[in-house]
């Protein structure tokens, strides 16, 4: 019996499993929360920005040292055939020739910007804005629905050189967190292109940005990417290298153990729910929503977060959108009214589409797709004093299920069809009233896959490729993707209203983006009172 080992790394824990490589059968799980979790606040008693969110590299290799012998302790390490390994992106780390992190300097150790910017870190908005507005009549920013995030790699990087460009030029390296670790396991440096595509402006044809280009959007970022961008971008699912004695000997694996190129931890769970052809949206349900979906052809679709070619499998345009806020949403409700899931669930279960008098717009952690821009925030239209918490609960998810809706009829008024979706992550699996609501707004099945480990099983089917225990994804999805699942239909007597519903989500979307700068002005008004 031979297997792979899956790392999942989210945002306040890291995931291994150990998968049997002739059926997907995950024989083993150990789950390592970060010792030092998401640094907010305050950084070694030093104020931190309102927006930022930092964390401590060495918490992911805990994550390697603990779970990885933990999985394998039952079983022969030589049956260990490779490697995957998925990551949370965009986060980056300043790293020095060594690829050591700055923050581990004794004289770094409290300067925020020696530390990870973890992907939810939303300090470099101002930069962000900079670059789309420098950029906005050129091509390649097409392939980013128009706007780069200030979630992604260039804008925080342009924050450190703005706001400490001492710092900036002592760095050697930005790497992707992901990237760290798998070049921290083979002891050569290697970039994915899933990471670089979606989040590093890189293309498969014409690599990244001239520099032309670079310097007009920022006078430090001249040649960086032969600089402190340097290194060769592999496909994702392809061989990174082998396991270091060093490494091996701290994991209790072989010396030389093929490790996968990285991938972008949503984008994991496509192979990891079976997916391996183009018409089916993935949503990846998780503190934030990755919608994802693969096509034969690429389309410059307004609004998205991307489209990479070989970005998820190799053959095919990779699409991405998103919501910013969905379970963080979903869990601040529940603690802000100081109540449980359960409970809203059966009291919202009452509830008839549209018997609140509510809706809500689901932008608490700002809007990614269609509108990129993390200075919106989150609107509750109809309350009253008579208004139950399980109906502004209800109104919530229903939000979320109209923002997804908004993603799918933004593909597919761009000729990229959608036949069908498929849910996965913790949430779907749990949640029952959301799917339900979900099936009921889209009007399209919604397939949940039981498995809520899919990122992590979509990367132990990335090692075992890379590895060459199978020729093809296609192959090594059909034997060990995820194959339980459960259907949700859509009532079509809920149609109707939830498209009335709907139509109103719509014009109070447009109407705080194109008609008014309320959002802006309270953003900008909170940033100027917080100094």
């Amino acid at each position: 019996m031979k297997y792979t080992i899956g790392i999942d790394y989210g945002t306040e824990s890291g995931r291994v499993i150990l998968v049997n490589i002739e059926n997907g059968d995950i024989v083993a799980t150990s789950v390592t929360p970060y010792p030092h979790g998401v640094i907010t606040g305050y950084l070694k008693n030093k104020a931190l920005g309102k927006e930022t969110a930092l964390q401590v590299p060495q918490d992911y290799l805990d994550v390697l040292t603990k779970s990885i012998p933990e999985v394998i302790k039952n079983i022969n390490p030589v049956d260990v055939i490779g490697i995957g390994l998925d990551f949370t992106s965009c986060t980056i780390l300043p790293v020095n020739e060594e690829l050591k992190p700055l923050c581990t300097i004794k004289k770094y150790e409290t300067n925020p910007h020696a530390y990870v910017k973890l992907w939810k870190h939303h300090e470099a908005e101002d930069e962000a804005k900079q670059l789309n507005n420098n950029m906005q009549h050129e091509k390649w920013l097409s392939r980013y629905g128009g706007r780069i995030s200030s979630e992604w790699m260039l804008p925080k990087i342009m924050e450190i050189a703005n706001d400490d460009p001492a710092l900036f030029d002592e760095i050697d390296l930005f790497l992707e967190a992901g990237d760290w670790v798998v070049s921290i396991l083979t002891g050569s440096l290697t970039r994915n292109s899933c990471s670089a595509g979606y989040k590093g402006t890189w293309h498969k044809e014409t690599g990244y940005l001239p520099n032309e280009t670079l310097q007009k959007i920022h006078p430090k970022l001249e040649n960086i990417y032969e600089t402190k961008l340097a290194g060769a971008v592999k496909s994702t699912g392809t061989l990174a290298g082998n396991l270091t004695k060093e490494m091996s000997e701290q994991l209790g694996l072989n010396e030389g153990t093929p490790v996968a190129v990285g991938i972008i931890d949503a984008h994991a769970a496509l192979p990891g729910v079976g997916v391996s052809e183009p018409g089916t949206l993935v949503m990846v349900m998780g503190t934030s929503t990755c919608h994802l979906l693969l096509s034969d052809k690429e389309v410059l679709v307004p609004g998205i977060s991307g489209v990479v070619e070989d970005g998820i499998l190799p053959g095919y345009y990779a699409y991405e959108a998103g919501q910013a806020a969905v379970g963080d949403l979903f869990a601040h409700f529940v603690k802000k009214y100081n109540t449980d899931f359960e409970t809203l669930a059966n009291e919202a279960k009452t509830l008839k589409p549209g018997e609140s008098g509510l809706i809500a717009l689901d932008w608490h952690n700002g809007c990614r797709t269609p509108y990129v821009d993390s200075a919106l925030s989150g609107v509750l239209i109809g309350e009253k004093l008579s208004t139950k918490t399980y109906e502004i609960y209800r109104a919530i998810l229903e939000a979320t299920a109209f923002g997804t809706r908004v993603i799918i009829e933004l593909f597919e008024s761009n000729g990229i069809p959608i036949t069908q979706v498929v849910a996965t992550g913790g949430i779907p699996k749990k949640n029952t009233l959301l799917m339900q609501i979900y099936a009921d707004i889209l009007q399209k099945e919604i397939t949940v896959v039981e498995n809520d480990q899919a990122p992590a099983l979509g990367a132990a089917i990335l090692g075992a490729v890379a590895a060459n225990a199978y020729a093809t994804f296609p192959d090594a999805i059909e034997k060990m993707a995820t194959k339980q699942s459960i259907t949700y239909k859509p009532n079509k007597q809920n149609e109707q209203t939830y498209t009335q519903l709907f139509n109103i989500y719509q014009n109070l979307s447009k109407y705080f983006v194109h008609d008014t700068t309320i959002m802006h002005d309270l953003h900008n008004l909170k940033g100027e009172n917080s100094q």
